[in-house]
């Protein structure tokens, strides 16, 4: 893949959430898992630690530990799943401290620890695109400080004021006699110090930044490309066992009784549990012989009343409530919408859908628990290690001071590792009929993918209406469908109004803004709830919330005899942001040029996460064969980290985006019916495009990185599509439209 290239300015004009197998949090563990404590810096509380235990190492503060050697052991409370984030928060605090960044590395912070010191690393969440954006500044702070602490050691112990010091990768000078000395030496006299008021901590500006904002090597590559790296289906202790397990193959069912005799006596088999109220599992010597026993298992289910459940019902519920008349939440009403549509020339309507999609992380869900009577700890790979811990000492039934969560590198996330610990309390309660051993719970690829916590369904209903000169007078739009919120997280709905289902459709600047100035305009949301649990999926909402827009955009377009990137234009003049990247991904593309024969151009923008997108994709059809030649992805998102991994970040955006595409978790008889991959397609490298990223960069805030641009690869290739066969791509996957990639 072509790496990114870098303009300036662009031109003006968890959830923590109670799973389905019955976690309920306590209000303290409620705190932990939701990342709402002490949010206090707390530079310079001293615990002990693995870090102080090495030889010749010390602790200067809560984020730096230096050896002897000058090595710099930065510790990092949010999970690595391969967007980059623990490179991305050292090269942060080293940049701060002014070490040599080939002497750095990251020490996983553990829930544990942080709970000890009153939650010094504060949250640990991962998700949402807020893994650095959320923490730039206190991670800064805590570099800044231990730079600020080793100066002063210095200074101290050559009596010299601490201005006449500068310091480069780690070695600290003084100017008028040219004494040096290292980090490794001056660290444990730092130790001793008071750490500074974070008040009179003052950071660098990002324009002056050394390691931050250049191109850099990920710390975890190496291990990851020579097999070193331990995932949580990796974890292996002495004595472990080994669980699979069987949930109620419809939502909502539970187990009424299994023939745990029937497989007792085959060969490594050492228990058959009762997990909950509607699953089974079986505990042997070997994962595999688990999975055979529990195959043979005779297990009698009540499907209970969700059995008869299925696609085309739940489709036909969604459609009701695009014309609904109540149960309906207006979020946004400008003008007189209604009266303009009345009043319009022409008049454009169409109705979009898009499918339940699996997370189809590549390490299925996992996770090594062992419960004594005074000590519960597990070993996963998690999104949110508070929430695992929390969900831990919930099942367990340990206090939070006697629980830890060992957070392992994740073979994806996407959401699913995040808020909904279902996999850590099935883990724990297994392991409690087993005091003192570890085990070790792996999920089935089919049991990953039929009780996932899938991406909405949902459908959009939108009516424009252009005047006689082809500007667009009104926009009407109505989205139907399920509610994260509704399933995970009642709270955030007041008075049956849920705005997180309409995200990218904001006005206001900031998370998910809508790019366009409409002068007559209503955004709608329709609540219809199904059996099927649902959840944050990469770039939760605005994925679907992309598809709706941009696609009818193109075909307001059309109608308006107009070009798909001017009329868009003529749109965003409020909107520097969006037009800037919009711009960068046209101009990259080479929008309006001429394409080879058999070739068609689409394009999109949306904005999601605290960043900017754009994308321009280059398609060709063969009769029922779509393939994608070349898509050109803008971003901004205001300071550019690891452009790098920005490039990295957007071109794994577009095989999910392609995913999305292909891919559907349908219904039928309460249950999923696509279990594994012959059935339920994802990306393949053969039908990766050539990917080119543009960074917009502006310097005046921080956006997400691992999930914006996902929202538009899907509209700006089935835009391409359209502008191939002449008529819009309306649903999803495309296989209902006749169409497949290759």
């Amino acid at each position: 893949m072509k790496r990114a290239s870098i303009t300036g300015r662009p031109e003006a004009g968890q959830q923590a959430a109670a799973d389905r197998t019955g976690f309920r949090p306590s209000r303290r563990q409620f705190i932990v898992a939701t990342g709402l404590g002490a949010s206090g810096l707390a530079l310079g509380f001293h615990v002990p630690s693995r870090a102080q235990g090495a030889s010749g190492s010390a602790e200067v503060n809560a984020w730096v530990v230096v050896q002897a050697d000058d090595t710099c052991v930065i510790r990092v409370a949010r999970a690595e799943m391969g967007q980059g984030t623990h490179t991305g928060l050292a090269m942060l605090v080293a940049e701060e401290l002014e070490c040599d960044w080939n002497r750095v590395q990251v020490q996983q912070v553990t829930p544990g620890q942080n709970l000890a010191r009153k939650r010094v690393w504060r949250n640990m969440s991962t998700g949402g695109s807020r893994g650095i954006r959320e923490s730039h500044d206190y991670v800064r702070q805590g570099g800044a400080a231990a730079r600020m602490m080793l100066l002063q050691a210095a200074a101290q112990q050559w009596s010299v004021p601490v201005s006449e010091l500068t310091v480069d990768k780690g070695v600290v000078t003084h100017r008028a006699t040219m004494r040096q000395a290292r980090y490794g030496e001056l660290a444990p006299a730092a130790a001793r110090l008071t750490p500074p008021d974070p008040k009179t901590i003052t950071l660098k500006s990002p324009r002056d930044w050394k390691i931050a904002g250049k191109p850099t090597r990920r710390l975890d590559t190496a291990v990851k490309v020579n097999g070193q790296v331990r995932y949580g289906i990796d974890t292996d202790l002495p004595g472990m066992l080994y669980a699979a397990i069987l949930d109620c193959p419809v939502f909502g069912g539970k187990l009424v009784r299994f023939d745990a005799a029937s497989v007792a006596s085959r060969r490594g088999v050492k228990g058959v549990v009762r997990v909950g109220d509607t699953a089974v599992a079986v505990v042997a010597d070997s994962w595999w012989r688990a999975k055979m026993a529990l195959q043979d298992l005779p297990v009698v289910w009540d499907e209970g009343p969700n059995a008869k459940e299925s696609s085309a019902a739940i489709a036909e519920r969604l459609k009701a409530g695009l014309t609904a008349t109540t149960e309906v939440f207006a979020d946004l009403t400008v003008g007189s919408p209604a009266a303009a549509l009345a009043g319009a020339a022409k008049r454009v309507e169409a109705v979009y859908s898009t499918p339940f999609v699996s997370h189809a992380c590549m390490e299925p869900m996992n996770c090594t628990a062992r419960v004594t009577a005074d000590r519960a700890e597990v070993w996963v790979s998690s999104q949110n290690a508070e929430a695992s811990l929390a969900a831990l000492s919930a099942a367990a039934g340990l206090p939070l001071e006697k629980c830890e969560a060992w957070n392992q590198p994740l073979g994806g996330g996407f959401g699913r590792r995040g808020g909904t610990q279902d996999f850590v309390r099935q883990a724990t309660l297994i392991a409690k009929q087993f005091p003192g051993t570890a085990v070790k719970l792996i999920w089935s690829r089919e049991e990953d993918m039929s009780h996932d916590f899938y991406r909405p369904i949902g459908q959009c209903r939108l009516q424009a209406g252009l005047d006689d000169k082809g500007q667009l007078q009104a926009l009407t739009l109505r989205v139907s469908g399920q509610s994260i919120n509704a399933f995970s997280a009642p709270h955030n709905i007041r008075d049956g109004k849920d705005r997180r289902q309409l995200q990218g459709y904001y006005v206001e600047p900031g998370d998910a803004q809508l790019g366009y100035t409409v002068p007559n305009l209503v955004t709608e949301y329709a609540m219809r709830n199904t059996s099927v649990p649902v959840g944050a999926w990469r770039g939760v909402n605005t994925n679907q919330n992309g598809i709706y827009l941009e696609c009818f955009i193109d075909e307001v377009a059309q109608a308006a005899g107009r070009d798909p990137l001017e009329f868009r234009r003529s749109l965003m003049g409020r909107h520097p942001k969006h037009l800037g990247v919009l711009n960068a991904a046209a101009e990259k593309a080479g929008w309006g040029q001429p394409l080879p024969a058999g070739r068609f151009r689409g394009i999109a923008q949306f904005m999601g996460y605290g960043s900017y997108s754009a994308a321009v994709a280059e398609v060709s059809l063969n009769g029922d064969e779509v393939k994608v030649h070349r898509l050109v992805l803008s971003t901004n998102c205001g300071h550019a980290l690891n452009p790098d991994q920005i490039a990295a970040q957007v071109e794994g955006s577009v095989a999910y985006g392609f995913d999305s595409l292909m891919s559907e978790s349908s219904v039928a008889n309460g249950r999923i019916v696509e279990r594994n991959f012959d059935t339920y397609p994802i990306c393949r490298m053969a039908q990766m495009p050539k990917i080119e990223t543009v960074i917009v960069q502006t310097y005046d805030f921080w956006g997400g990185v691992g999930e914006p641009t996902i929202c538009v690869v899907a509209p700006a290739v089935m835009n391409a599509i359209a502008a191939a066969r002449g008529r819009p791509v309306r649903s999803l996957p495309l296989k209902y439209e006749g169409l497949r990639l290759v």
